[in-house]
């Protein structure tokens, strides 16, 4: 089984030799040692390069995990770079299982994968590639490890058009499987329902909480799996840790306090299960600390955690939009716009939240999105729009998403109304066409997406 991710391998192809180092990002599972040890294998082969000049390493495979040691493996890579004045790929696929090293002649100094790297880069004849699933180490420490050197590029899950271009058949029924399933590639190889839902519900266990557990240490494990539920359960909600904490105090009887609730999110967040969306004040500018919304990375792995038993379209839905536009490179909030309003009768102060503010190419341009599965009746319309209609004085574009075969249009107040699916031989969800590209990432309509 072949999925062509041939967005991520231009924009890989255009890194190439680019004298940095290359840290391709994601959740666990998402493709991205497929990309690298495949799909730009063969795109480096076909190019002209030379199997022997592809050193590849599959750090998480037990075979190999003497190169887990960082002195180990840069002497094994220093080896195989035998030949001067060739020109080198090196491939190192899950790059954070490798550890930390004592120097033997200074037991104060250690040695990490940082320091391999650096030491490659030294010669001049490695370009570089590494995969990893933790952000805080491959993102965080770039600035300072690298000052400068390395360049991210963050994979997702299959998107619908990803999906869909593999699968074709009815557009309908395709999105009604991803938004059960969602798009791991592997649950494309998986037959019948039983199989998908097995693998999804394993990845938790065998994968993402066995990282989390062996490189944090996680004192209370039953906790994080509760959190996760708690966030898979609550999608397009706003919550915090002291939130979370108080729920599990007086609702399961749970002591735990609310620092620990944030470090076990930082986790979640770091190994790319969960992405964030702030508060942004619409009228004062500025974000808020807390609370915020959490995001699952894929809509399968949310129902699986919840046995299947919480499949809520509406909420699925703004998770896969938000995942869109993230893939997209958007930068994504959550609105809020306050102000006073009558309500029984009486004048009050209330905010009203909207689903995303959306930060576009140029700087200080905004996007305001509204996702809704659909607006039958007089008073789900009333409750979508409002936030927007106190939007007065802001000619940002405010855009409502709903599933419907209406072509895109602007009703009485500028509100702009755009469909989920673009049209039945086209492979975009949803039609955001209209909004600027952001740095080439959002190709053109009928094109498949990030």
């Amino acid at each position: 089984m072949t999925i062509r991710r041939d967005n991520y391998l231009k924009r890989l192809a255009e890194k190439r030799d680019n004298g940095l180092v290359k840290i391709v990002t994601g959740v666990r599972r998402s493709g991205k040692s497929f990309l690298l040890l495949v799909l730009y294998r063969e795109y480096l082969l076909a190019s002209g390069v030379s199997s022997e000049q592809i050193i590849s390493l599959a750090l998480d495979n037990a075979l190999n995990a003497k190169y887990r040691d960082p002195i180990v493996l840069s002497e094994y890579l220093q080896a195989q770079m035998k030949e001067n004045g060739k020109r080198y790929y090196v491939f190192l696929d899950e790059i954070q299982f490798v550890g930390k090293k004592k120097l033997q002649r200074d037991p104060d100094i250690y040695v990490t994968f940082y320091d391999v790297l650096n030491g490659l880069m030294q010669t001049g004849r490695a370009d570089i590639y590494v995969t990893g699933s933790n952000s805080k180490m491959l993102s965080e420490d770039i600035a300072t490890e690298f000052r400068g050197r390395g360049d991210v590029l963050h994979i997702a899950p299959l998107s619908f058009s990803e999906y869909y271009g593999y699968v074709g058949g009815s557009r309908e029924e395709a999105f009604a499987e991803y938004i059960l399933y969602g798009g791991m590639p592997l649950v494309l190889s998986k037959e019948g329902d039983r199989e998908k839902r097995e693998y999804l519900s394993g990845l938790f266990s065998e994968t993402y909480f066995k990282d989390i557990l062996e490189r944090h240490g996680v004192a209370f494990p039953e906790v994080l799996g509760m959190l996760t539920d708690e966030l898979c359960s609550s999608i397009g909600s706003l919550t915090n840790s002291s939130k979370i904490a108080s729920a599990f105090q007086s609702e399961r009887k749970l002591k735990i306090d609310s620092e620990t609730i944030g470090a076990y999110l930082g986790y979640l967040t770091d190994c790319y299960l969960f992405s964030v969306a702030r508060r942004y004040d619409v009228k004062g500018r500025k974000n808020f600390s807390y609370p915020s919304k959490y995001y699952c990375v894929d809509p399968g792995l949310s129902n699986a955690r919840l046995n299947f038993r919480q499949v809520e379209e509406t909420h699925l839905m703004e998770n896969i939009i938000h995942n869109e536009l993230v893939c997209r490179g958007y930068s994504v909030d959550v609105g809020v716009v306050s102000g006073t309003e009558t309500v029984g009768g009486k004048q009050a102060y209330v905010a009203r939240e909207f689903d995303f503010v959306v930060n576009a190419a140029r700087p200080g341009e905004k996007y305001y999105i509204q996702s809704a599965l659909r607006m039958d009746d007089e008073a789900k319309r009333e409750q979508v729009l409002r936030p927007f209609l106190k939007l007065k004085n802001d000619f940002t574009k405010r855009i409502v998403i709903t599933k419907t075969l209406l072509k895109p249009w602007t009703d009485e107040y500028g509100i702009r109304h755009i469909r989920l699916f673009v049209g039945r031989k086209q492979f975009e969800l949803v039609d955001l066409t209209e909004l600027p590209r952001m740095g080439g990432v959002v190709p053109a309509r009928g094109v498949c997406l990030v």
